[in-house]
């Protein structure tokens, strides 16, 4: 059995590991973004408000690939407990 400063940092631990992989997602999504040929989309495609249009979208791609990766994990590790092993 864990002692609350046990569960605290846990916690801790758990919120530190979802920041990196949030990030990580906003990074890699950044990328692929840069991939994408927005001429069609917006008029000046290098101008700042089009950067700021694909950060957004970055963000935006990032953390619902950042969220389905961390609630596969959780998934993953209540899986578990279905089998009563521990």
């Amino acid at each position: 059995m864990l002692d609350q400063s046990g569960v605290l940092a846990t916690v801790g631990w758990n919120g530190l590991f979802s920041i990196f992989v949030t990030l990580g997602c906003v990074a890699v999504a950044w990328f692929v973004l840069h991939e994408v040929n927005f001429d069609k989309i917006v008029r000046h495609p290098r101008s700042p408000r089009a950067r700021v249009l694909q950060l957004l979208f970055a963000i935006v791609l990032g953390h619902s690939a950042a969220r389905f990766i961390l609630d596969y994990w959780t998934w993953a590790g209540t899986v578990k407990w279905l089998f009563g092993s521990e």
